[in-house]
């Protein structure tokens, strides 16, 4: 199971020369396992890597799984180059807004004066599944979703396959009565997981003056990890205001916090980072090429012998 980071930010796409190691894209995360379809959560801009990463594949075939629909996890849809071909298939999951079908959500917002191309314009076929609390399968991966604390209706997802487990809870509100509290749903998605992807958006102080806005504190994701039996946490959703130097100082300072916790690892996401559940790494390491693109690839190979 290989998990590709192609857009780690929260709320706003910020990439300019201060971002440039992390990255500047907004939310999505690839899955790819041999011989089964991509599964990509969310469509932030990030999507846009995505799509160049599979650019070739005929036919284009991929599922994703989207967590609400705030712009930040969304805006990419129209930027996928390869949906844009015939015979192209999408299948996207999230969950309804206040009675609002998903696929009536995306009408909406892509479409004149707000938007020049509406779904249809596009020549692949994509279609909508509305979600609630459920489980399922995609082909041969088991799916769970379940509802997380956030402003307006949002999904956090769990994955299975071969053995192996990722959770993506990309938004989560923290308590906002000052407690650690967590909710159960969390928990269930979370609960011994070999990796999650976890909101991370705010440093303590923030959280302080930002506490309603929907989101949580680095040590609050760490306190998650932790409660749930995760094996291995990356820091995930990035402030827009949160430059390379900073990001390095927050996941350093988690990741010195890691070993306290009983989490194996803890990384904060960049665009580029790879991690692969189930494999060994090859016995020499290989730079990847540099990427046409903001942000160096990076990698961290991860088997269940633990990092090597």
């Amino acid at each position: 199971m290989q998990v590709t980071f192609h857009g780690v930010r929260g709320s706003t796409p910020c990439s300019c020369e201060a971002n440039r190691r992390y990255g500047g894209n907004t939310s999505c995360v690839a899955v790819e396992v041999p011989g089964a379809e991509p599964l990509v959560f969310d469509l932030g801009t990030g999507l846009r890597f995505f799509g160049e990463s599979v650019a070739g594949a005929s036919p284009f075939r991929a599922h994703a799984l989207v967590s609400h629909l705030h712009w930040d996890h969304v805006q990419g849809l129209p930027f996928c180059v390869p949906l844009n071909v015939e015979g192209a298939e999408l299948d996207v999951y999230g969950p309804e807004q206040d009675g609002v079908s998903l696929a009536e959500a995306f009408e909406e917002f892509m479409r004149p004066p707000y938007f020049p191309v509406r779904i249809r314009d596009l020549l692949g076929d994509i279609r909508f599944h509305t979600l609630t609390e459920d489980d399922f399968a995609i082909d041969e991966t088991r799916v769970r979703a379940r509802w997380v604390p956030h402003i307006g209706p949002t999904l956090g997802f769990r994955i299975e396959h071969g053995g192996h487990s990722v959770a993506y809870i990309s938004d989560h509100q923290q308590p906002l009565d000052g407690s650690m509290g967590v909710a159960l749903e969390a928990l269930e998605l979370a609960d011994g997981v070999d990796l999650l992807i976890h909101d991370a958006q705010y440093t303590a102080e923030e959280f302080t003056r930002k506490s309603h806005w929907g989101h949580c504190s680095i040590d609050y994701a760490l306190h998650v990890a932790r409660e749930a039996g995760a094996r291995r946490l990356v820091l995930f959703h990035h402030d827009p205001s949160h430059d390379d130097e900073l990001v390095d100082v927050l996941a350093r300072d988690a990741n010195d916090r890691a070993d306290r916790l009983g989490l194996e690892e803890v990384v904060a996401a960049s665009e580029g980072l790879t991690v692969v559940l189930g494999a060994e790494p090859p016995a020499v390491p290989v730079e990847p090429p540099e990427p046409a693109r903001v942000a160096p690839t990076r990698s961290c190979v991860t088997s269940g012998a633990g990092r090597r």
